[in-house]
């Protein structure tokens, strides 16, 4: 037998046994794993959490409440200046409007994130968390990546304990994973040099999760890093999870180059389910793996649940970071909740943090 196929082999072989993969086997597996072979290991390690045949998804929105950011990260269409046009930071009015019509719409949470802004201190924020809990006492507040996190703690010079102290304090409920991109210097100094690095981003979830919050983790991949600086990536997460049992959910996506700065090829729908699969074995200590619909389209999320998904994510009533970039896709509740029948699942809705509605 030929050396690496009988190496790929004994790879899966060990995730069938239930033993734990090394950052290695991962890197062997994203170069010359079959891919329907990986599709039924994922499965496999899916059905361990999820043995019921039932696939979640959830109606929230992600509200940006600016897009006035100065890191202008090379893969991002989003961002503002604050001397342009169309920059903007959203007064109370607005945002109320839009949690207003996410509880109309069924959504029992809201997704709460916007670009680094240069002048926003820690005051600001939790001024606007507490008017959200006093108005919306019911909303939760699924916020701030760690990006965000790191540069309220350089505008209003705290120390990140402080500052997470007091966002929970003033009504964050969870955090979620953006900003992640690939965990490796390398990477990110090309990306986005301005922004914070790796080890901030871990540190930023490190201190979510002794608050006793939860959070996300989330990988964007399909630009200028190695299959290697993959697997890197996700020894970080499991690293971190091993440590502090904080994450509730794994969410990767590709890479979208529509009028970015970034001159990319983009990943492709084979690339994806083969990153997803290995993400899903793993990832032996996080519960949850979100199909990526958003970017790969309704067909392609709906064979990731095949490949080891077990949540069709969000509904999502308004999306403006990706959607810049070019990921136009759209779908309404009973669209998901057809495609997660016609998969062979039982559609449920969910709250943010996988609690059932």
């Amino acid at each position: 037998m030929d050396v690496a196929v009988e190496s790929k082999t004994s790879i899966l072989e060990k995730v069938y046994r239930n033993e734990r993969l090394t950052m290695e086997d991962a890197v062997q597996l994203f170069h010359s794993a079959d891919l329907l072979e990986l599709g039924m290991a994922a499965s496999y390690v899916r059905r361990k959490f999820h043995p019921e045949m039932e696939v979640t998804y959830i109606i929230d929105r992600n509200i940006n409440y600016t897009n006035v950011c100065y890191v202008e990260c090379s893969f991002c269409a989003f961002y503002r200046s604050s001397l342009e046009s169309d920059s903007y930071l959203h007064g109370l009015d607005l945002l109320d409007q839009k949690i207003e019509e996410t509880l109309e719409l069924g959504g029992t949470g809201v997704l709460l994130q916007g670009g680094l802004h240069p002048e926003l201190k820690l005051e600001w924020y939790e001024g606007l968390l507490r008017h959200f809990k006093t108005k919306f006492p019911t909303i939760w507040i699924h916020g701030f990546s760690p990006p965000e996190i790191i540069n309220i703690c350089k505008v209003s010079k705290l120390p990140l304990s402080t500052v997470m102290e007091r966002l929970v304090a003033a009504g964050l409920d969870s955090l979620p994973g953006g900003g992640g991109e690939i965990l490796v210097d390398r990477v990110r100094m090309i990306l986005s040099p301005r922004k914070c690095m790796t080890q901030e981003w871990l540190d930023v979830h490190e201190a979510t999760h002794k608050l006793n919050l939860c959070s996300s983790a989330t990988m964007m991949f399909g630009h200028v890093e190695t299959l290697e600086e993959r697997a890197e990536h996700l020894q970080r997460i499991r690293d971190l999870q091993d440590k502090t049992r904080g994450f509730m959910s794994f969410i990767c996506w590709t890479f979208q180059p529509e009028h970015t700065l970034l001159s990319c090829p983009t990943a492709t729908g084979a690339d994806f389910l083969r990153t997803l699969a290995i993400s899903r074995i793993f990832l032996d200590n996080i519960e949850n793996v979100q199909s990526s619909w958003l970017t790969q389209g309704l067909k392609l999320g709906q064979v990731a649940l095949q490949f080891g998904a077990n949540d069709m994510g969000s509904v999502m009533i308004e999306e403006n970071v990706v959607s810049a970039a070019g990921a136009h896709f759209v779908a309404t509740e009973e669209d998901l909740r057809r495609l997660i029948r016609d998969a062979g699942y039982t559609p449920l809705k969910r709250d943010t943090i996988y609690r059932l509605v």
